[in-house]
């Protein structure tokens, strides 16, 4: 089995969707990566955006602690979702997370943080 292991930040706030054994939080991280050089020798960047989808108690557990700009480690693997439209086979793939590591809190997060503390340290 393979395993696949991507760092990036999350695009926008996650969701739950379902409850219990049928839960699921569809997410996407976004990150940089090195993409060679320019003409004059400079490092240039490209955006990686990827989805994911996470399942059960690790889907509550993302929806419930992550907000958007939130580091994620997603250790994941590829699942094909081919189907049939109109008769003809439409080919696909989704990012199945199978374990995930919070990393760095985005600026939402440090915000709202930042926020609950003083609301608790004030006289």
């Amino acid at each position: 089995m393979q395993s696949n292991v991507f760092v990036g930040n999350l695009a926008k706030n996650p969701t739950l969707s379902g409850n219990g054994d049928r839960a699921y939080c569809r997410f996407t991280l976004i990150s940089n990566e090195y993409a060679g050089r320019d003409g004059e020798g400079a490092a240039r960047e490209r955006t990686v955006t990827l989805s994911f989808v996470a399942f059960k108690s690790m889907a509550d557990r993302i929806a419930r602690n992550c907000m958007k700009g939130d580091q994620l480690i997603v250790e994941h693997r590829i699942a094909n979702n081919n189907r049939e439209v109109d008769g003809e086979t439409v080919y696909g793939f989704d990012f199945i997370a199978e374990r995930v590591q919070f990393g760095a809190p985005g600026k939402e997060k440090r915000e709202h943080l930042a926020e609950n503390q003083g609301a608790t340290t004030e006289p």
